[in-house]
């Protein structure tokens, strides 16, 4: 099976069973991938169409309509550890919450640990027609994120279009919009992934959550602090 029918196969509620991350010293060829720190998860996904263990990040530059800049994940290399997922605001069914929670929690963790400057949490909207500045300084403000740490970022495309095609080509994900038949204020809504990504500050992926939504919270945030600690 090749990685995007693989992830076809997993994809409507992100859910993976039996991901397990165990954190290790640092691999260079030995028992982790070259350039990772911790060792390779239980679950092999380097079938998957999305980036895994050990991949490069997909190069990316998208605006922050909150910072008013745009954001470049190549910026972060030699500078910031960062895990990275994709959301909407309306999303109904409490995925997008989910993996919202999980950064957040992360983020809370640096700060308290003192690690926050080496750390960053992309949050990337394939709905930026709805998911306006304002619209998502509000769902930052529902979710607990702190926006005054210096250290989050929503990305937002310039469209649906230009978000939709980054997120099929770098990451094999494929966002589509679909009637929201089942929700009375909602015109549409997305089947979509919940991938999490936890890259290092050489841009190398070091853990895959395609179950996102469910991955136990204190495993995200121990991974992440085993790398930017590395």
């Amino acid at each position: 099976m090749d990685r995007r029918s693989y992830l076809q196969s997993i994809a409507a509620t992100g859910a993976v069973s039996g991901l397990t991350a165990t954190a290790g010293c640092l691999g260079i060829g030995d028992a982790g991938a070259e350039g990772t720190v911790l060792d390779p998860p239980e679950q092999d996904l380097s079938a998957a169409a999305h980036p895994s263990y050990g991949d490069e990040m997909p190069a990316l530059t998208v605006p922050d309509p909150i910072t008013g800049e745009s954001v470049s994940t190549a910026s972060f290399e030699g500078e910031r550890t960062y895990l990275w997922t994709s959301f909407y605001t309306n999303c109904p069914d409490g995925v997008c919450p989910a993996l919202t929670l999980r950064l957040r929690r992360a983020q809370e963790v640096a700060a308290v640990n003192g690690y926050g400057d080496d750390a960053a949490f992309l949050a990337l909207t394939f709905d930026p027609e709805r998911d306006t500045e304002p619209v998502l300084r509000e769902y930052a403000d529902q979710q607990g994120v702190d926006l005054d740490a210096g250290n989050w970022h929503f990305l937002r495309p310039e469209s649906y279009e230009s978000g939709k095609e980054l997120l099929d080509e770098e990451f094999g994900l494929v966002i589509e919009k679909v009637p929201a038949d089942d929700y009375e204020n909602l015109e549409y809504q997305f089947p979509h992934y919940g991938l999490i990504l936890l890259v290092n500050d050489r841009g190398i992926v070091e853990r895959a959550y395609p179950n996102g939504p469910t991955v136990d919270i204190e495993t995200v945030e121990n991974d992440f602090e085993a790398v930017v600690t590395a």
